[in-house]
């Protein structure tokens, strides 16, 4: 499953993702050497996806029962800087090109370790803590904090680049893109495995700050306020030169092709006019494509 072929997420529940790539520099001098060593080793983008799925599938079937991941392989994502043509195939340099040292190329590591923390944790506090304390018992989760405690010390505290989604895409990423944005659809089959869609992350806070701008002034008790808020926030962490990619993952097949950054545009900027037959005709379209996909989550 390491060809050049992404599988896909069959059988599994959906999951989307949000990812922010940075340049070379944006990362402290002592990680760089791995990140281009570990960009290398990426043939291409298909292989980084399918063994991140068979590692994460081994790790809820190991002996043990621990579902935490060691640390000790960490997969990166590698791609061109905003401009240059990207996809699935984005790790082969085009003729001509001048990477030798990194700048052509925007990195973002999985941070595997991190990202299960903060996920065990949101799992402990949320409606379904008493069943996760049965399926990751305390001795487990006391072990991965060692391994959180350990990257922080090595690497300081660490931007998250990864931000994840199950069951649908949340309406506040879509506010960071365009339709007339760079996007990569990949097929297999007769079905969409994934969509990926790019945008620079000036653009990208520039249209988040827009919306939350407009909102605050509408409709500040909108719960979609307070997500474009902390989009903000996070993109705000990154280097100037970064780039945002939202990867749609399996659900694509059933949304594409997907008017939903327009409909979130149009929505905000109906709320901002005080078109109130207007913004709840695009909310409208959201619900009837969205609302479909995460009821998929209760069904039996």
């Amino acid at each position: 499953m390491t060809g050049s072929l992404y599988r896909g997420q069959a059988g599994l529940p959906f999951s989307s993702t949000l990812r922010v790539y940075e340049p070379l520099e944006a990362f402290p001098e002592d990680q760089r050497a791995a990140l281009k060593a570990a960009g290398k080793r990426a043939v291409s983008r298909a292989a980084v996806e399918n063994a991140e799925l068979l590692a994460s599938l081994g790790r809820i079937t190991r002996p043990g029962g621990d579902p935490f991941p060691t640390g000790r392989t960490d997969l990166v994502r590698v791609t061109r800087a905003p401009g240059i043509p990207v996809g699935d195939d984005a790790t082969k340099e085009p003729a001509g090109a001048d990477t030798s040292d990194g700048a052509a190329l925007l990195y973002c590591p999985s941070q595997l370790v991190l990202r299960a923390g903060l996920a065990a944790n949101a799992l402990m506090e949320g409606i379904h803590g008493p069943l996760a304390e049965l399926l990751i018992p305390e001795e487990q989760r006391d072990r991965h904090q060692e391994r959180i405690d350990q990257v922080n010390a090595r690497d300081g505290i660490a931007r998250v680049h990864t931000r994840a989604s199950t069951w649908g895409i949340p309406f506040s990423w879509f506010s960071l893109f365009l339709e007339s944005d760079p996007q990569d659809v990949v097929e297999s089959g007769g079905r969409i495995l994934t969509v990926r869609v790019w945008a620079r992350i000036a653009e990208a806070l520039d249209r988040v700050r827009y919306a939350v701008a407009n909102l605050a002034l509408a409709a500040p008790d909108l719960d979609m306020l307070d997500d474009l808020t902390q989009l903000t926030e996070w993109l705000e962490l990154f280097h100037a030169d970064s780039m945002v990619e939202l990867d749609y993952g399996a659900v694509a097949d059933k949304v594409y092709p997907d008017d939903s950054p327009m409909d979130v545009r149009l929505g905000i900027e109906c709320l901002a006019e005080g078109d109130m037959t207007g913004a709840a005709a695009a909310y409208r379209r959201l619900a009837s494509r969205w609302i479909p996909i995460r009821q998929l989550a209760r069904a039996s």
